[in-house]
């Protein structure tokens, strides 16, 4: 079976662009994606964060359900712990009215990227598990209060999951979306491997998931040739060294400012270490690195959560990637 195929637009900003420009580039990515024949379109949450402008993944994916009418929409993901159970299941239940059967909701646990973030959002200790299992009662009628609206259809739950999320979706039965280490891309796959038998083993069917269900996460970048595909992840990769090195995840550059940027040893590292993370190649370099990925983890969905400067060699290489699937 062909896993499905999906895109994480994270509304990355741009150099020299408004904040706005971000937005308005994932809705007409969005649209172009349900044309070439994606799956589900997923957008994220970020707060205080200048090379992200996707705040407000609700808000968000209303704006893309207006321009779309068949592909699913998700969020990848609100992060549980900034919210109470009952708002994001009001927030999903009215998203679901305008896109009836559309709409999943991926949770994640991830805090503010700074202390000053953190603090904005009233950061506490919150029981995740917990407020999982409230959320999902809220959605399926099965708290203690109705919660209006009633959503359109079923969201379904998906968790966003390193480590013991893992665990915490195979507990309640829930669908899990994996990426970095737990894919082994860069390195050794045994623990991966290890986290995901763990998943499959551990899994208690729900009404929602009856079986364990894997989805794979990361850059997937395509171009004529391997060195085109390793420029379009530069952006990307810098950003993430700069990140780890200065403190702020800043806007994309061009490739040429990439290239031409001074970088310390760390951050030359750091961006050698997301590059390799990461599929670029051409289509049939890609489409062999992903067929090994995909038999490996046994996955259901690939999510590429490709970005990079250049919105048109952007929309080429989703296009390519849907070529693959098709």
């Amino acid at each position: 079976m062909i896993p499905r195929l999906s895109l994480l637009d994270r509304s990355r900003t741009r150099v020299g662009e408004p904040d706005d420009a971000a937005l308005t580039g994932t809705v007409a990515r969005a649209v172009r994606a349900e044309q070439l024949g994606f799956d589900r379109f997923w957008v994220a949450e970020h707060h205080g964060v200048p090379g992200v402008a996707g705040a407000a993944p609700a808000v968000l994916l209303t704006a893309i359900a207006g321009r779309t009418r068949t592909i699913r929409l998700g969020s990848a993901g609100v992060m549980l712990p900034h919210h109470q159970p009952l708002v994001v299941a009001e927030q999903f239940a009215t998203l679901s009215a305008f896109a009836p059967g559309r709409v999943d909701l991926g949770l994640g646990r991830s805090p503010g990227f700074t202390a000053p973030v953190r603090r904005a959002l009233r950061e506490t200790e919150r029981d995740f598990p917990a407020d999982l299992a409230e959320l999902r009662a809220f959605l399926t009628g099965a708290a203690e209060i109705t919660m209006h609206p009633r959503p359109t259809g079923a969201v379904p739950l998906h968790v966003l999951a390193t480590g013991s999320g893992l665990q915490v979706a195979a507990s309640l039965g829930l669908p899990v979306v994996v990426g970095g280490p737990v894919l082994g891309v860069a390195g050794d796959p045994e623990p991966g491997r290890e986290a995901l038998a763990a998943y499959r083993r551990d899994f208690r069917p729900s009404e929602q998931q009856p079986e364990p269900r894997i989805s794979v996460s990361l850059d997937v970048l395509i171009a004529d040739t391997a060195d085109e595909a390793a420029d379009l992840l530069l952006p990307e990769a810098w950003a993430m060294a700069r990140s780890r090195t200065e403190g702020a995840f800043p806007p994309l550059e061009p490739v040429a400012a990439v290239l031409a940027a001074d970088r310390s040893p760390r951050q030359q590292q750091y961006l050698e270490r997301t590059a390799a993370a990461a599929v670029a190649g051409t289509p049939a370099q890609v489409e062999s690195r992903l067929a090994e990925l995909l038999e490996r983890t046994g996955a259901a969905e690939l999510v590429a959560s490709s970005s990079t400067h250049d919105r048109d060699a952007l929309a080429a290489s989703d296009a390519a990637l849907a070529a693959l699937f098709s």
